[in-house]
């Protein structure tokens, strides 16, 4: 997909950078991207030189990958649960950040059970009602029931934005390498950019709210 004259880029965010084949899996997300017309930019894509210490290095990778956040047209983030019930917490800000310059927004999942389900799971369901009808761990914190894939933010962001949320059933053992719901995502972003349905982009986020809320 071309904005004017240049491919538009997606930034393609998720927990695969730290998969032990990561070249991999990016090397084929960015054939898919390319198939259907993008460019994908790969946060693994980077080369950082020797840094004095621990947090230095990792203050290097962030800045690198904030760069490629403000180059990209838009962001394919990947939801799927990473150790633990939630969304990786890196690729959740990345999502987060992309959603507040007003840009091309999609995500996937590879896990079916919705947040609360997963969060009952984890659990192992012992889950009261209060006389409110809200539902209770056993520490009597309340629990997310938004049959939604993941903290109502983060599921809320995205379709605010008329983002595409794709939700697939991935073999346990290909979590992290199934691509079937990232080529939604592909499909969907092409479809709107095709058919410029994309009414925000380039807004500041106080004109964003304005637009969504009219």
């Amino acid at each position: 997909m071309s904005n004017g004259d240049r491919m538009l880029k997606i930034y393609v965010a998720g927990p695969e950078v730290f998969l032990p084949n990561a070249r991999e899996i990016m090397d084929r997300k960015v054939e898919l991207c390319r198939s259907y017309g993008f460019q994908a930019i790969c946060p693994g894509d980077l080369e950082i030189p020797p840094q004095p210490t621990k947090k230095a290095f990792g203050l290097a990778i962030s800045t690198v990958d904030e760069d490629m956040m403000n180059r990209a047209d838009g962001v394919i983030a990947n939801l799927t649960p990473f150790r633990g019930i939630s969304a990786d917490v890196g690729t959740c800000f990345e999502l987060g950040y992309m959603c507040a310059q007003g840009k091309l927004v999609a995500a996937y999942t590879n896990v079916a059970e919705n947040y609360f389900e997963r969060a009952a799971r984890y659990y192992h369901d012992r889950i009261t009602e209060d006389a409110k009808g809200i539902r209770r761990g056993p520490g009597g914190l309340s629990l997310e029931n938004f049959d939604m894939i993941d903290n109502l933010m983060i599921h809320g962001g995205i379709e605010r934005r008329g983002g595409h949320i794709a939700i697939h059933t991935a073999a346990a053992d290909a979590l992290y390498t199934d691509l079937t719901a990232f080529e939604k995502c592909l499909k969907a972003l092409s479809a709107q950019v095709e058919n410029r349905v994309h009414p925000n982009e380039g807004l500041r986020p106080d004109e964003l709210d304005a637009a969504n809320d009219g």
